[in-house]
């Protein structure tokens, strides 16, 4: 690892205001990506400015129609949230099963989402679940947010304050993972709203997606046969050692099949 500098911010303005001062540093929450990176000396941050201690960025919020969650709010406390398990259960349940407990006690869900590693699964909840990613300076709606294989929509010296998530009628997430990383091969994120059904897809591909067959099977029909009925093709799918891009295609009307019964309770 090389030798870098370390700031604890204070509150949002002034970690941004660290980082467009130094173009070679870099945020750290969790720092379950980037440490290891480092470690292998893939990454060189001059700085690192530590947002973990920004007591904005550590609070959720839970109310009938929203559940707002900070951007320093570790995978275990939303896992553990009596609030957001009440009113969201799903997303609770997609926490509870990030990585091992020492991922889940470090790891935050800004610093998920603004790494967007193509087989995470916040990515997967916050598309389906049509989220809102607020920054220090602007909101970016989910289906904005996601650019491609480890890219988003933030400016260099942007800095993840929340993200909201919609409560719907009905969700669940499915996920067919990896036993070593417990990465998603493929993870489906199934969320029923009064407009219609959200289906999104993290694992699969470069970066999440949605499926617009399976959504419109699902609106037409909520129902587990409505999902398996559905073929997804293989096109721009992963291919590597673990799964082949038909393999994950066959695997993603299966595990939305699997997502619509638990969401039907």
């Amino acid at each position: 690892m090389y030798a870098f500098e370390y700031q604890r911010a204070t509150d949002p303005k002034g970690a941004a205001a660290a980082i467009a001062a130094d173009s070679e540093a870099k945020f750290i929450a969790g720092g379950q990506s980037l440490l290891p990176t480092m470690r292998l000396r893939l990454a060189q941050p001059s700085q690192l400015i530590d947002v973990t201690r920004i007591p904005a960025l550590k609070a959720i919020t839970v109310d009938a129609k929203t559940v707002t969650i900070g951007a320093a709010v570790c995978h275990a406390d939303v896992a553990e949230h009596a609030g957001l398990r009440r009113v969201l259960p799903a997303l609770a349940n997609l926490a509870a099963h990030i990585g091992d407990r020492q991922v889940r006690a470090l790891g935050t869900i800004g610093g998920s989402l603004a790494n967007n590693d193509p087989a995470a699964c916040y990515p997967a909840a916050a598309m389906g679940l049509d989220a809102t990613i607020v920054t220090d300076r602007r909101r970016i709606a989910s289906g904005d947010f996601f650019v491609g294989m480890y890219e988003t929509a933030l400016a260099p010296d942007e800095l993840i304050t929340a993200v909201e998530f919609p409560v719907p009628e009905r969700a669940a997430y499915e996920k067919f993972d990896n036993p070593a990383s417990h990465f998603a091969l493929v993870g489906v994120f199934v969320a029923k709203f009064a407009s219609g059904v959200r289906v999104a897809v993290t694992g699969a591909a470069a970066s999440v997606f949605r499926v617009p067959e399976l959504e419109s099977a699902l609106t037409a029909n909520f129902t587990p046969e409505a999902a398996r009925a559905v073929t997804v093709p293989a096109t721009d799918l992963n291919t590597d050692m673990h799964a082949s891009a038909d393999y994950r295609a066959h695997l993603i009307p299966v595990l939305a099949a699997r997502a619509v019964v638990k969401a039907n309770g």
